[in-house]
């Protein structure tokens, strides 16, 4: 045998053992696909969005505001649409201190001091990343709110 094959052959069980080793040690790969939650019964005709889709250990929530809320007052519908995001986290399997990224829409920037009061405590004692925003909110309302977070 030739000190070429003889490294070969030595290198080749090397990284054999080497690659048996990772194949153990690492866990499971958790398989990647979209997901849809919803809180509601699947509606017969497909909808124009779902109110939460998960990818992976990622679960992206779309807009909610007071829309269904009783009458009230600002900081209301603010309580009103974090209420219903936290409802739908919990559907999809993850919760408020499970947050990553918070985007918020108000129609009056005036209101940005009442929104902080609602939202100050609502995600543990490490809040996450955020955007507030001016913008006209559809249907009228005074503030629109989604969500990124894992699972």
């Amino acid at each position: 045998m030739t000190a070429l094959t003889t490294r070969r052959k030595v290198l080749g069980s090397m990284l054999a053992a080497s690659a048996s080793t990772v194949a153990r040690a690492a866990p499971p790969a958790k398989p990647l696909g979209k997901k849809t939650h919803t809180r509601d019964p699947k509606p017969a005709t497909p909808p124009l969005y779902s109110p939460a889709v998960s990818y992976g250990n990622l679960v992206f929530l779309s807009g909610r505001s007071s829309n269904g809320a009783p009458p009230g007052d600002f900081q209301s519908d603010v309580k009103y649409a974090f209420d219903e995001l936290e409802k739908d986290l919990i559907n999809a399997g993850s919760s408020m201190l499970k947050v990553l990224k918070v985007s918020v829409f108000l129609n009056e920037i005036k209101d940005y001091a009442a929104m902080n009061e609602i939202f100050l405590g609502r995600f543990g004692s490490e809040p996450p990343a955020r955007t507030t925003v001016a913008a006209l909110v559809p249907r009228g309302k005074s503030i629109e709110i989604d969500i990124i977070a894992y699972i």
